[in-house]
């Protein structure tokens, strides 16, 4: 070989290996179960925020992170336990879980790999961890409200419909977490003289035939559970809601956005960015035994004044003064 010819090689090679040693750069393996369908707008824009926040904390999807990623519907059981199975299937040293049932389905298939939840609501008596301060085993996260928020709930919808002396709280039975709202949903009812009912929902067929029933109360207003089927059905249920001329309280801005009456709670894209600092710590080498579960740490009010006016109702400004937004 001429010299010209093997100076030419070496000097191939030495461009070529950082190429190389790039695209052998091993990936580190995160599982994430959503507890939506791909389709929904909500739940992709809480997947965005959690990758965004990971990009952030320096971890790159196809350079040092591959993330398998599966959605299905919160009434499919069987799709849930067989992602779930797939997941784990992929050997990922984490898995972000998106609610309650995906939680579920993923501790049915491992006891082992660490789990980030973001959206639970009762996560010890769900039997996901012993304890707030010290989760006990292989999961760890973030709650999405405080049971208390019941009794709030009440206090807001009486606040900004006076005349209403009746409320339902409509929820799905299937959420083995609904007496986490219930009792304190009672208990305020009992205190502002107001008549409590529970109007469970099994299925979207029921939907209408439970609100319209509602609706033949007079002065009945509608407390909504926050879950993953009511989340899913928002369209349905603030259209019910609408049609039927029940003022009704949300716990997520994005039943107000479309056109629900008043909405508390949590943002929730905001616990997809917390659950990455959780990920983030355990790709690092931290254990879920070590992080606690964490509540909520800011609550938003958001109203719609068009469905206050469409309900005849004004809103007092006690409550424009603490709202966050007003959709107009």
């Amino acid at each position: 070989m001429k010299r010209r010819d093997f100076i030419t090689l070496l000097g191939g090679i030495a461009v070529a290996s950082p190429l190389v040693a790039r695209a052998q750069q091993p990936e580190r393996r995160l599982g994430v179960l959503m507890g939506y369908p791909e389709n929904d707008s909500e739940a992709q824009a809480y997947f965005t925020a959690f990758r965004d926040e990971l990009r952030k904390l320096g971890w790159l999807e196809d350079r040092n992170l591959r993330i398998d990623t599966r959605w299905t519907i919160p009434a499919d059981a069987d799709s849930m336990q067989r992602f779930a199975k797939e997941l784990i299937a992929q050997q990922p040293e984490v898995i972000l879980s998106n609610t309650t049932p995906t939680t579920a389905a993923l501790l049915q298939q491992t006891r082992s790999v660490p789990i980030v939840f973001a959206m639970v609501a009762d996560p010890v008596a769900s039997g996901f961890v012993a304890s707030f301060a010290r989760p006990g085993g292989n999961v760890t996260g973030f709650v999405v409200t405080e049971g208390t928020l019941g009794g709030k709930w009440v206090e807001l919808l009486k606040e900004i419909a006076p005349d209403v002396v009746s409320m339902a709280m409509l929820f799905n039975p299937g959420a083995t977490y609904s007496p986490f709202w219930l009792k304190p949903f009672k208990a305020a009812a009992a205190m502002y003289s107001v008549k409590a009912m529970e109007a469970p929902v099994h299925d979207t067929s029921e939907l209408e035939t439970v609100i319209a029933a509602q609706a033949r109360e007079p002065n009945t207003g509608l407390v909504v559970l926050p879950d993953s089927f009511t989340d899913a059905h928002r369209v349905e249920i603030t259209s019910l809601a609408a049609r039927y001329r029940i003022p009704a309280i949300y716990a997520y801005r994005f039943f107000t956005a479309l056109g629900g009456l008043i909405s508390y709670g949590i943002d929730l894209t905001d616990n997809f960015r917390r659950s990455a600092t959780y990920v983030d710590r355990i790709l690092r080498g931290e254990k879920p035994i070590d992080l606690p579960v964490e509540a909520p740490t800011k609550y938003v009010l958001t109203i719609n004044l068009k469905t206050a006016k469409a309900l005849g109702l004004t809103v007092p400004q006690s409550i424009l003064l603490r709202t966050d937004e007003v959709i107009e």
